[in-house]
């Protein structure tokens, strides 16, 4: 599939996007490239493939879940102007 100038233009409104003039052809052909690519990929039989997450047949290796850092909410906390019940007051921005 080839796209052509006004596909170029409508992609670029859609995704916010300003390209001069002169790049329109080799952006043209590169986004014409990636389309004949995907075309490629459905065409392949992938009908007795289980999908998966992951290349490896490995299981996650998952941390020790620990406390690595102290409760320092009160260190915190002394350097900020108001302070009620552990919350931050800050003014009103919306009336």
């Amino acid at each position: 599939m080839s796209l052509d100038p006004t596909d170029i233009a409508k992609l670029c409104e859609l995704a916010r996007l300003e390209i001069a003039a002169e790049e329109t052809a080799d952006v043209s052909a590169k986004l014409s490239d990636i389309v004949a690519m995907v075309g490629r990929l459905k065409a392949v039989d992938t009908s007795g493939v289980t999908p998966m997450a992951h290349p490896l047949d490995r299981p996650q290796r998952l941390r020790d879940d620990v406390v690595t850092e102290s409760d320092r909410h009160g260190l915190y906390q002394k350097n900020a102007p108001a302070v009620e019940r552990d919350l931050y007051l800050v003014p009103k921005v919306i009336e």
